[in-house]
């Protein structure tokens, strides 16, 4: 396969080291050269976007792409590809056999803790998940008109080596915010990379969530981490009366329990399929 990952950023870079040795050519996207140099490290070549047209040298390595991952968020114009290619994929990617677009688990919305799955009616309620859905809808028309496999992947909270609960307690950031009943799902991105990997390899598509198998409220992880490290947990804070900034309050706006079948029943076993391994394994390898 020749792929493009258009933002290779945390969850990009996971992807492209799970497929490294796997692609004749790799590429992946940032929004200037100071980033080249890690890009590089993960086995991609570099280029720059930072919206609109491709470059000439991008439009090049599209010609040839055959597997395009998309891990941008749309911003307040909407999702910057979509536009780009409004003229049809197979006049930019001719050979192009299969699309992954990486989308959040926040397109369902709230659900007040109940279970959600593929099947489960979308109500955003940000706006930043309102787009995504959006996203997901424009991917699918172009997708649909070019007759290629779209896989979208709908991902929980993300954490991995550097990003995670372990590294907040360090760095004293860590807060024990308590709202009865809330719950999260998480992600290893270890896991986004190899979920990608599998669906990329077989040009399969469909909705998948990508998410752990264990929802848990949030003050339980502080906790776990906490445990890990031998160190007191910060104190508990109640929600209500918290300190927080518009978008960290939103995050708590949209409570539910994300399932994980689809991917399974693909042929995905998680590496990390709750927090709690996830973060031993962080706690050994340092990260």
């Amino acid at each position: 396969m020749n792929m493009m990952i258009f933002g290779a950023g945390f969850s990009g870079l996971a992807i492209a080291r799970e497929l490294a040795g796997e692609c004749g050519f790799a590429g992946g996207t940032t929004r200037g050269p100071a980033r080249f140099d890690q890009l590089r490290a993960a086995g991609l070549v570099p280029f720059v976007y930072e919206g609109g047209q491709p470059s000439a040298d991008l439009g090049d390595a599209l010609s040839r792409t055959t597997h395009l991952v998309m891990s941008i968020a749309p911003d307040s114009g909407g999702d910057p590809l979509l536009d780009a290619f409004a003229g049809g994929l197979g006049t930019v990617m001719p050979k192009l056999e299969w699309i992954g677009y990486l989308s959040t688990v926040g397109v369902y919305g709230d659900h007040g803790g109940e279970w959600v799955d593929e099947d489960t009616v979308c109500r955003p309620v940000s706006e930043r998940s309102v787009a995504r859905l959006a996203a997901e809808e424009g991917w699918a028309a172009l997708a649909g008109q070019a007759g290629v496999p779209l896989a979208v992947l709908r991902l929980s909270g993300i954490y991995g080596p550097g990003r995670n609960a372990i590294r907040t307690i360090q760095q004293g950031r860590a807060r024990r915010l308590i709202k009865p009943g809330q719950v999260f799902n998480r992600i290893h991105v270890a896991d986004i990379g190899g979920a990608t990997a599998l669906l990329a390899r077989a040009r399969l598509g469909g909705i998948y969530n990508v998410t752990d198998d264990m929802p848990a409220p949030p003050q339980d992880v502080i906790e776990f981490a906490a445990k890990l490290m031998g160190v007191e947990p910060p104190p508990e804070t109640d929600f209500e009366t918290a300190d927080l900034s518009p978008m960290a309050r939103s995050f708590y706006g949209e409570n539910k329990r994300v399932a994980n079948a689809r991917i399974k029943a693909a042929g995905y076993r998680f590496r990390f399929p709750d927090y709690a391994s996830g973060l031993e394994d962080l706690l050994r390898d340092g990260a």
